[in-house]
C-alpha cells in the first residue's frame, strides 16, 4: 500500500456502531506502567470488560506468550468468561491501551465485495511519557500479519483515543492532543489535518479545545465528546462549579453548539453527567461516562461506584440508543491506570 493514501483508494475509518467482526484487547502485563500496585485489582475490571464485551461478540486477545496464554485462560474461565469467543494471539505489547496502540482498520467496497486494511500511526506512548513503547508500536503491523491485511504507514504519531467518526465524514479530536509538540511537532495544523483526511477517510474535522482534568494524554476526545450517531453528539458536563472541569466543559460545549458536519449542519447535543471528582493516592482520574464503547447489539458503560450518577449517565444513553442495549461495566479499578472502556478496546469492523 506505498505511495497512496487509504482515502484516494476508497478506504474510510467506519464509525463505531458499524457491525463489529470483533473487539481487539492487549492483556496488562504486571511489569507494565499501567496499574502500580493495583495490578491484581485493576486485571479484575479487565476481565470483567472482557466479560461483557463477550456478551455480544468475539474477543481478541494479544498475550505476550505461551505461559500467560494458559494463565488468561484459566484466568477467564474461572470469572466465568465465554472462552468459545475469545481468541488469544501471542502478540507482545508494553501496556493495555489497545485504543492507542491497536489496528486502525479502515474499509472500503471493490468490486462488488468489502475489503478492510490496517492503518499502522506511529506511537510514542503518549508524546514519550511512558518509555518503552517499541512493543505497542509494533501491534497494527503484527495484526496485519495475521490477519493477512495490507498496512498503511502513515509515519506520523497518532492515537485511536485522540480521534472519534460519525460514520458520515466527520472526524471530532481536540488541539491540545494533536497539536501538542510531544507529537508531530514538524507538522502544522492543516497538515496533520490533512493526515487525518487522507488516513481516516474522512473529509471535515471539527476541532474541540483541551481535555478533561486527569487526563494524561494532553486531551483525548474518548474522555470529552463522543459522537452516538451520524447527527448526535454527547458531551460530560460538570455541574460543580468549583471543579476545574466545568470550565473545561462548559468551552466543549459552546464550540459544539458552534460546530457543524461535513454538510454544514449543527449538531444535537446531549449532556450526561460527569461522575463526582475520582481520586487515588491524591491523584485526580479521568473518570467519565464519555469512555463508552459500542458493541453489536450493545453499549457499554464505565461506572464508578456512584449510584445515582451512574444511573443517570445509563438511562440517558439508553433513551438516546433505543435499540442497544446499554450496560455499566465496574471500572473503579480500571480508572487507575487512567484509562477505562473505550480506552482499553479497538474494534475490528465486519467485511
Amino acid at each position: 500500500m506505498r505511495g497512496r493514501t487509504p482515502r484516494e483508494l476508497g478506504f474510510r475509518f467506519p464509525a463505531e456502531w458499524h457491525p463489529h467482526a470483533g473487539t481487539w484487547i492487549s492483556w496488562p502485563r504486571p511489569e507494565g506502567i499501567s496499574f502500580p500496585d493495583r495490578y491484581h485489582e485493576s486485571i479484575r475490571d479487565v476481565v470483567g470488560v472482557i466479560r461483557a464485551i463477550t456478551a455480544f461478540e468475539r474477543v481478541y486477545l494479544n498475550v505476550p506468550n505461551g505461559n500467560y496464554r494458559r494463565l488468561v485462560r484459566a484466568m477467564l474461565r474461572e470469572a466465568g468468561v465465554r472462552l468459545s469467543r475469545v481468541t488469544l494471539h501471542e502478540i507482545p505489547t508494553n501496556e493495555c491501551w489497545t485504543r492507542d496502540h491497536g489496528p486502525a482498520f479502515v474499509t472500503r467496497t471493490h468490486r462488488g465485495h468489502t475489503e478492510a486494511a490496517i492503518v499502522d500511526w506511529g506511537h510514542n506512548a503518549w508524546g514519550g511519557k511512558y518509555p518503552p513503547w517499541d512493543a505497542d508500536d509494533a501491534v497494527p503491523t503484527r495484526v496485519g500479519k495475521v490477519l493477512d491485511l495490507p498496512v498503511f504507514h502513515p509515519g506520523i504519531v497518532m492515537e485511536g483515543g485522540a480521534i472519534d467518526v460519525n460514520g458520515a465524514g466527520t472526524l471530532m479530536t481536540t488541539t491540545s492532543c494533536l497539536l501538542h509538540r510531544n507529537r508531530n511537532p514538524h507538522l502544522s495544523k492543516d497538515e496533520i489535518a490533512q493526515y487525518l483526511r487522507d488516513y481516516y477517510g474522512q473529509q471535515h474535522i471539527v476541532w474541540l479545545g483541551e481535555g478533561i482534568e486527569g487526563d494524561d494524554t494532553d486531551g483525548h476526545i474518548d474522555d470529552l465528546a463522543r459522537f452516538i450517531n451520524g447527527t448526535t453528539i454527547a458531551i460530560g458536563m460538570e455541574d460543580d462549579a468549583t471543579d476545574r472541569n466545568a470550565r473545561l466543559l462548559a468551552s466543549a460545549r459552546r464550540a459544539l453548539d458552534r460546530a457543524r458536519d461535513q454538510d454544514g449542519r449543527p449538531f444535537t447535543i446531549i449532556e450526561l453527567p460527569m461522575p463526582r471528582r475520582v481520586e487515588h493516592a491524591g491523584q485526580r482520574l479521568p473518570a467519565t461516562y464519555m469512555n463508552f464503547y459500542f458493541v453489536n447489539g450493545g453499549v457499554l458503560v464505565p461506572t464508578f461506584g456512584q449510584k445515582g450518577r451512574d444511573r443517570k449517565a445509563l438511562d440517558i444513553l439508553q433513551r438516546c440508543l433505543p435499540t442497544r442495549k446499554v450496560v455499566g461495566v465496574d471500572c473503579r479499578a480500571l480508572i487507575w491506570g487512567l484509562g477505562a472502556i473505550h480506552c482499553l478496546t479497538q474494534q475490528q469492523p465486519r467485511v
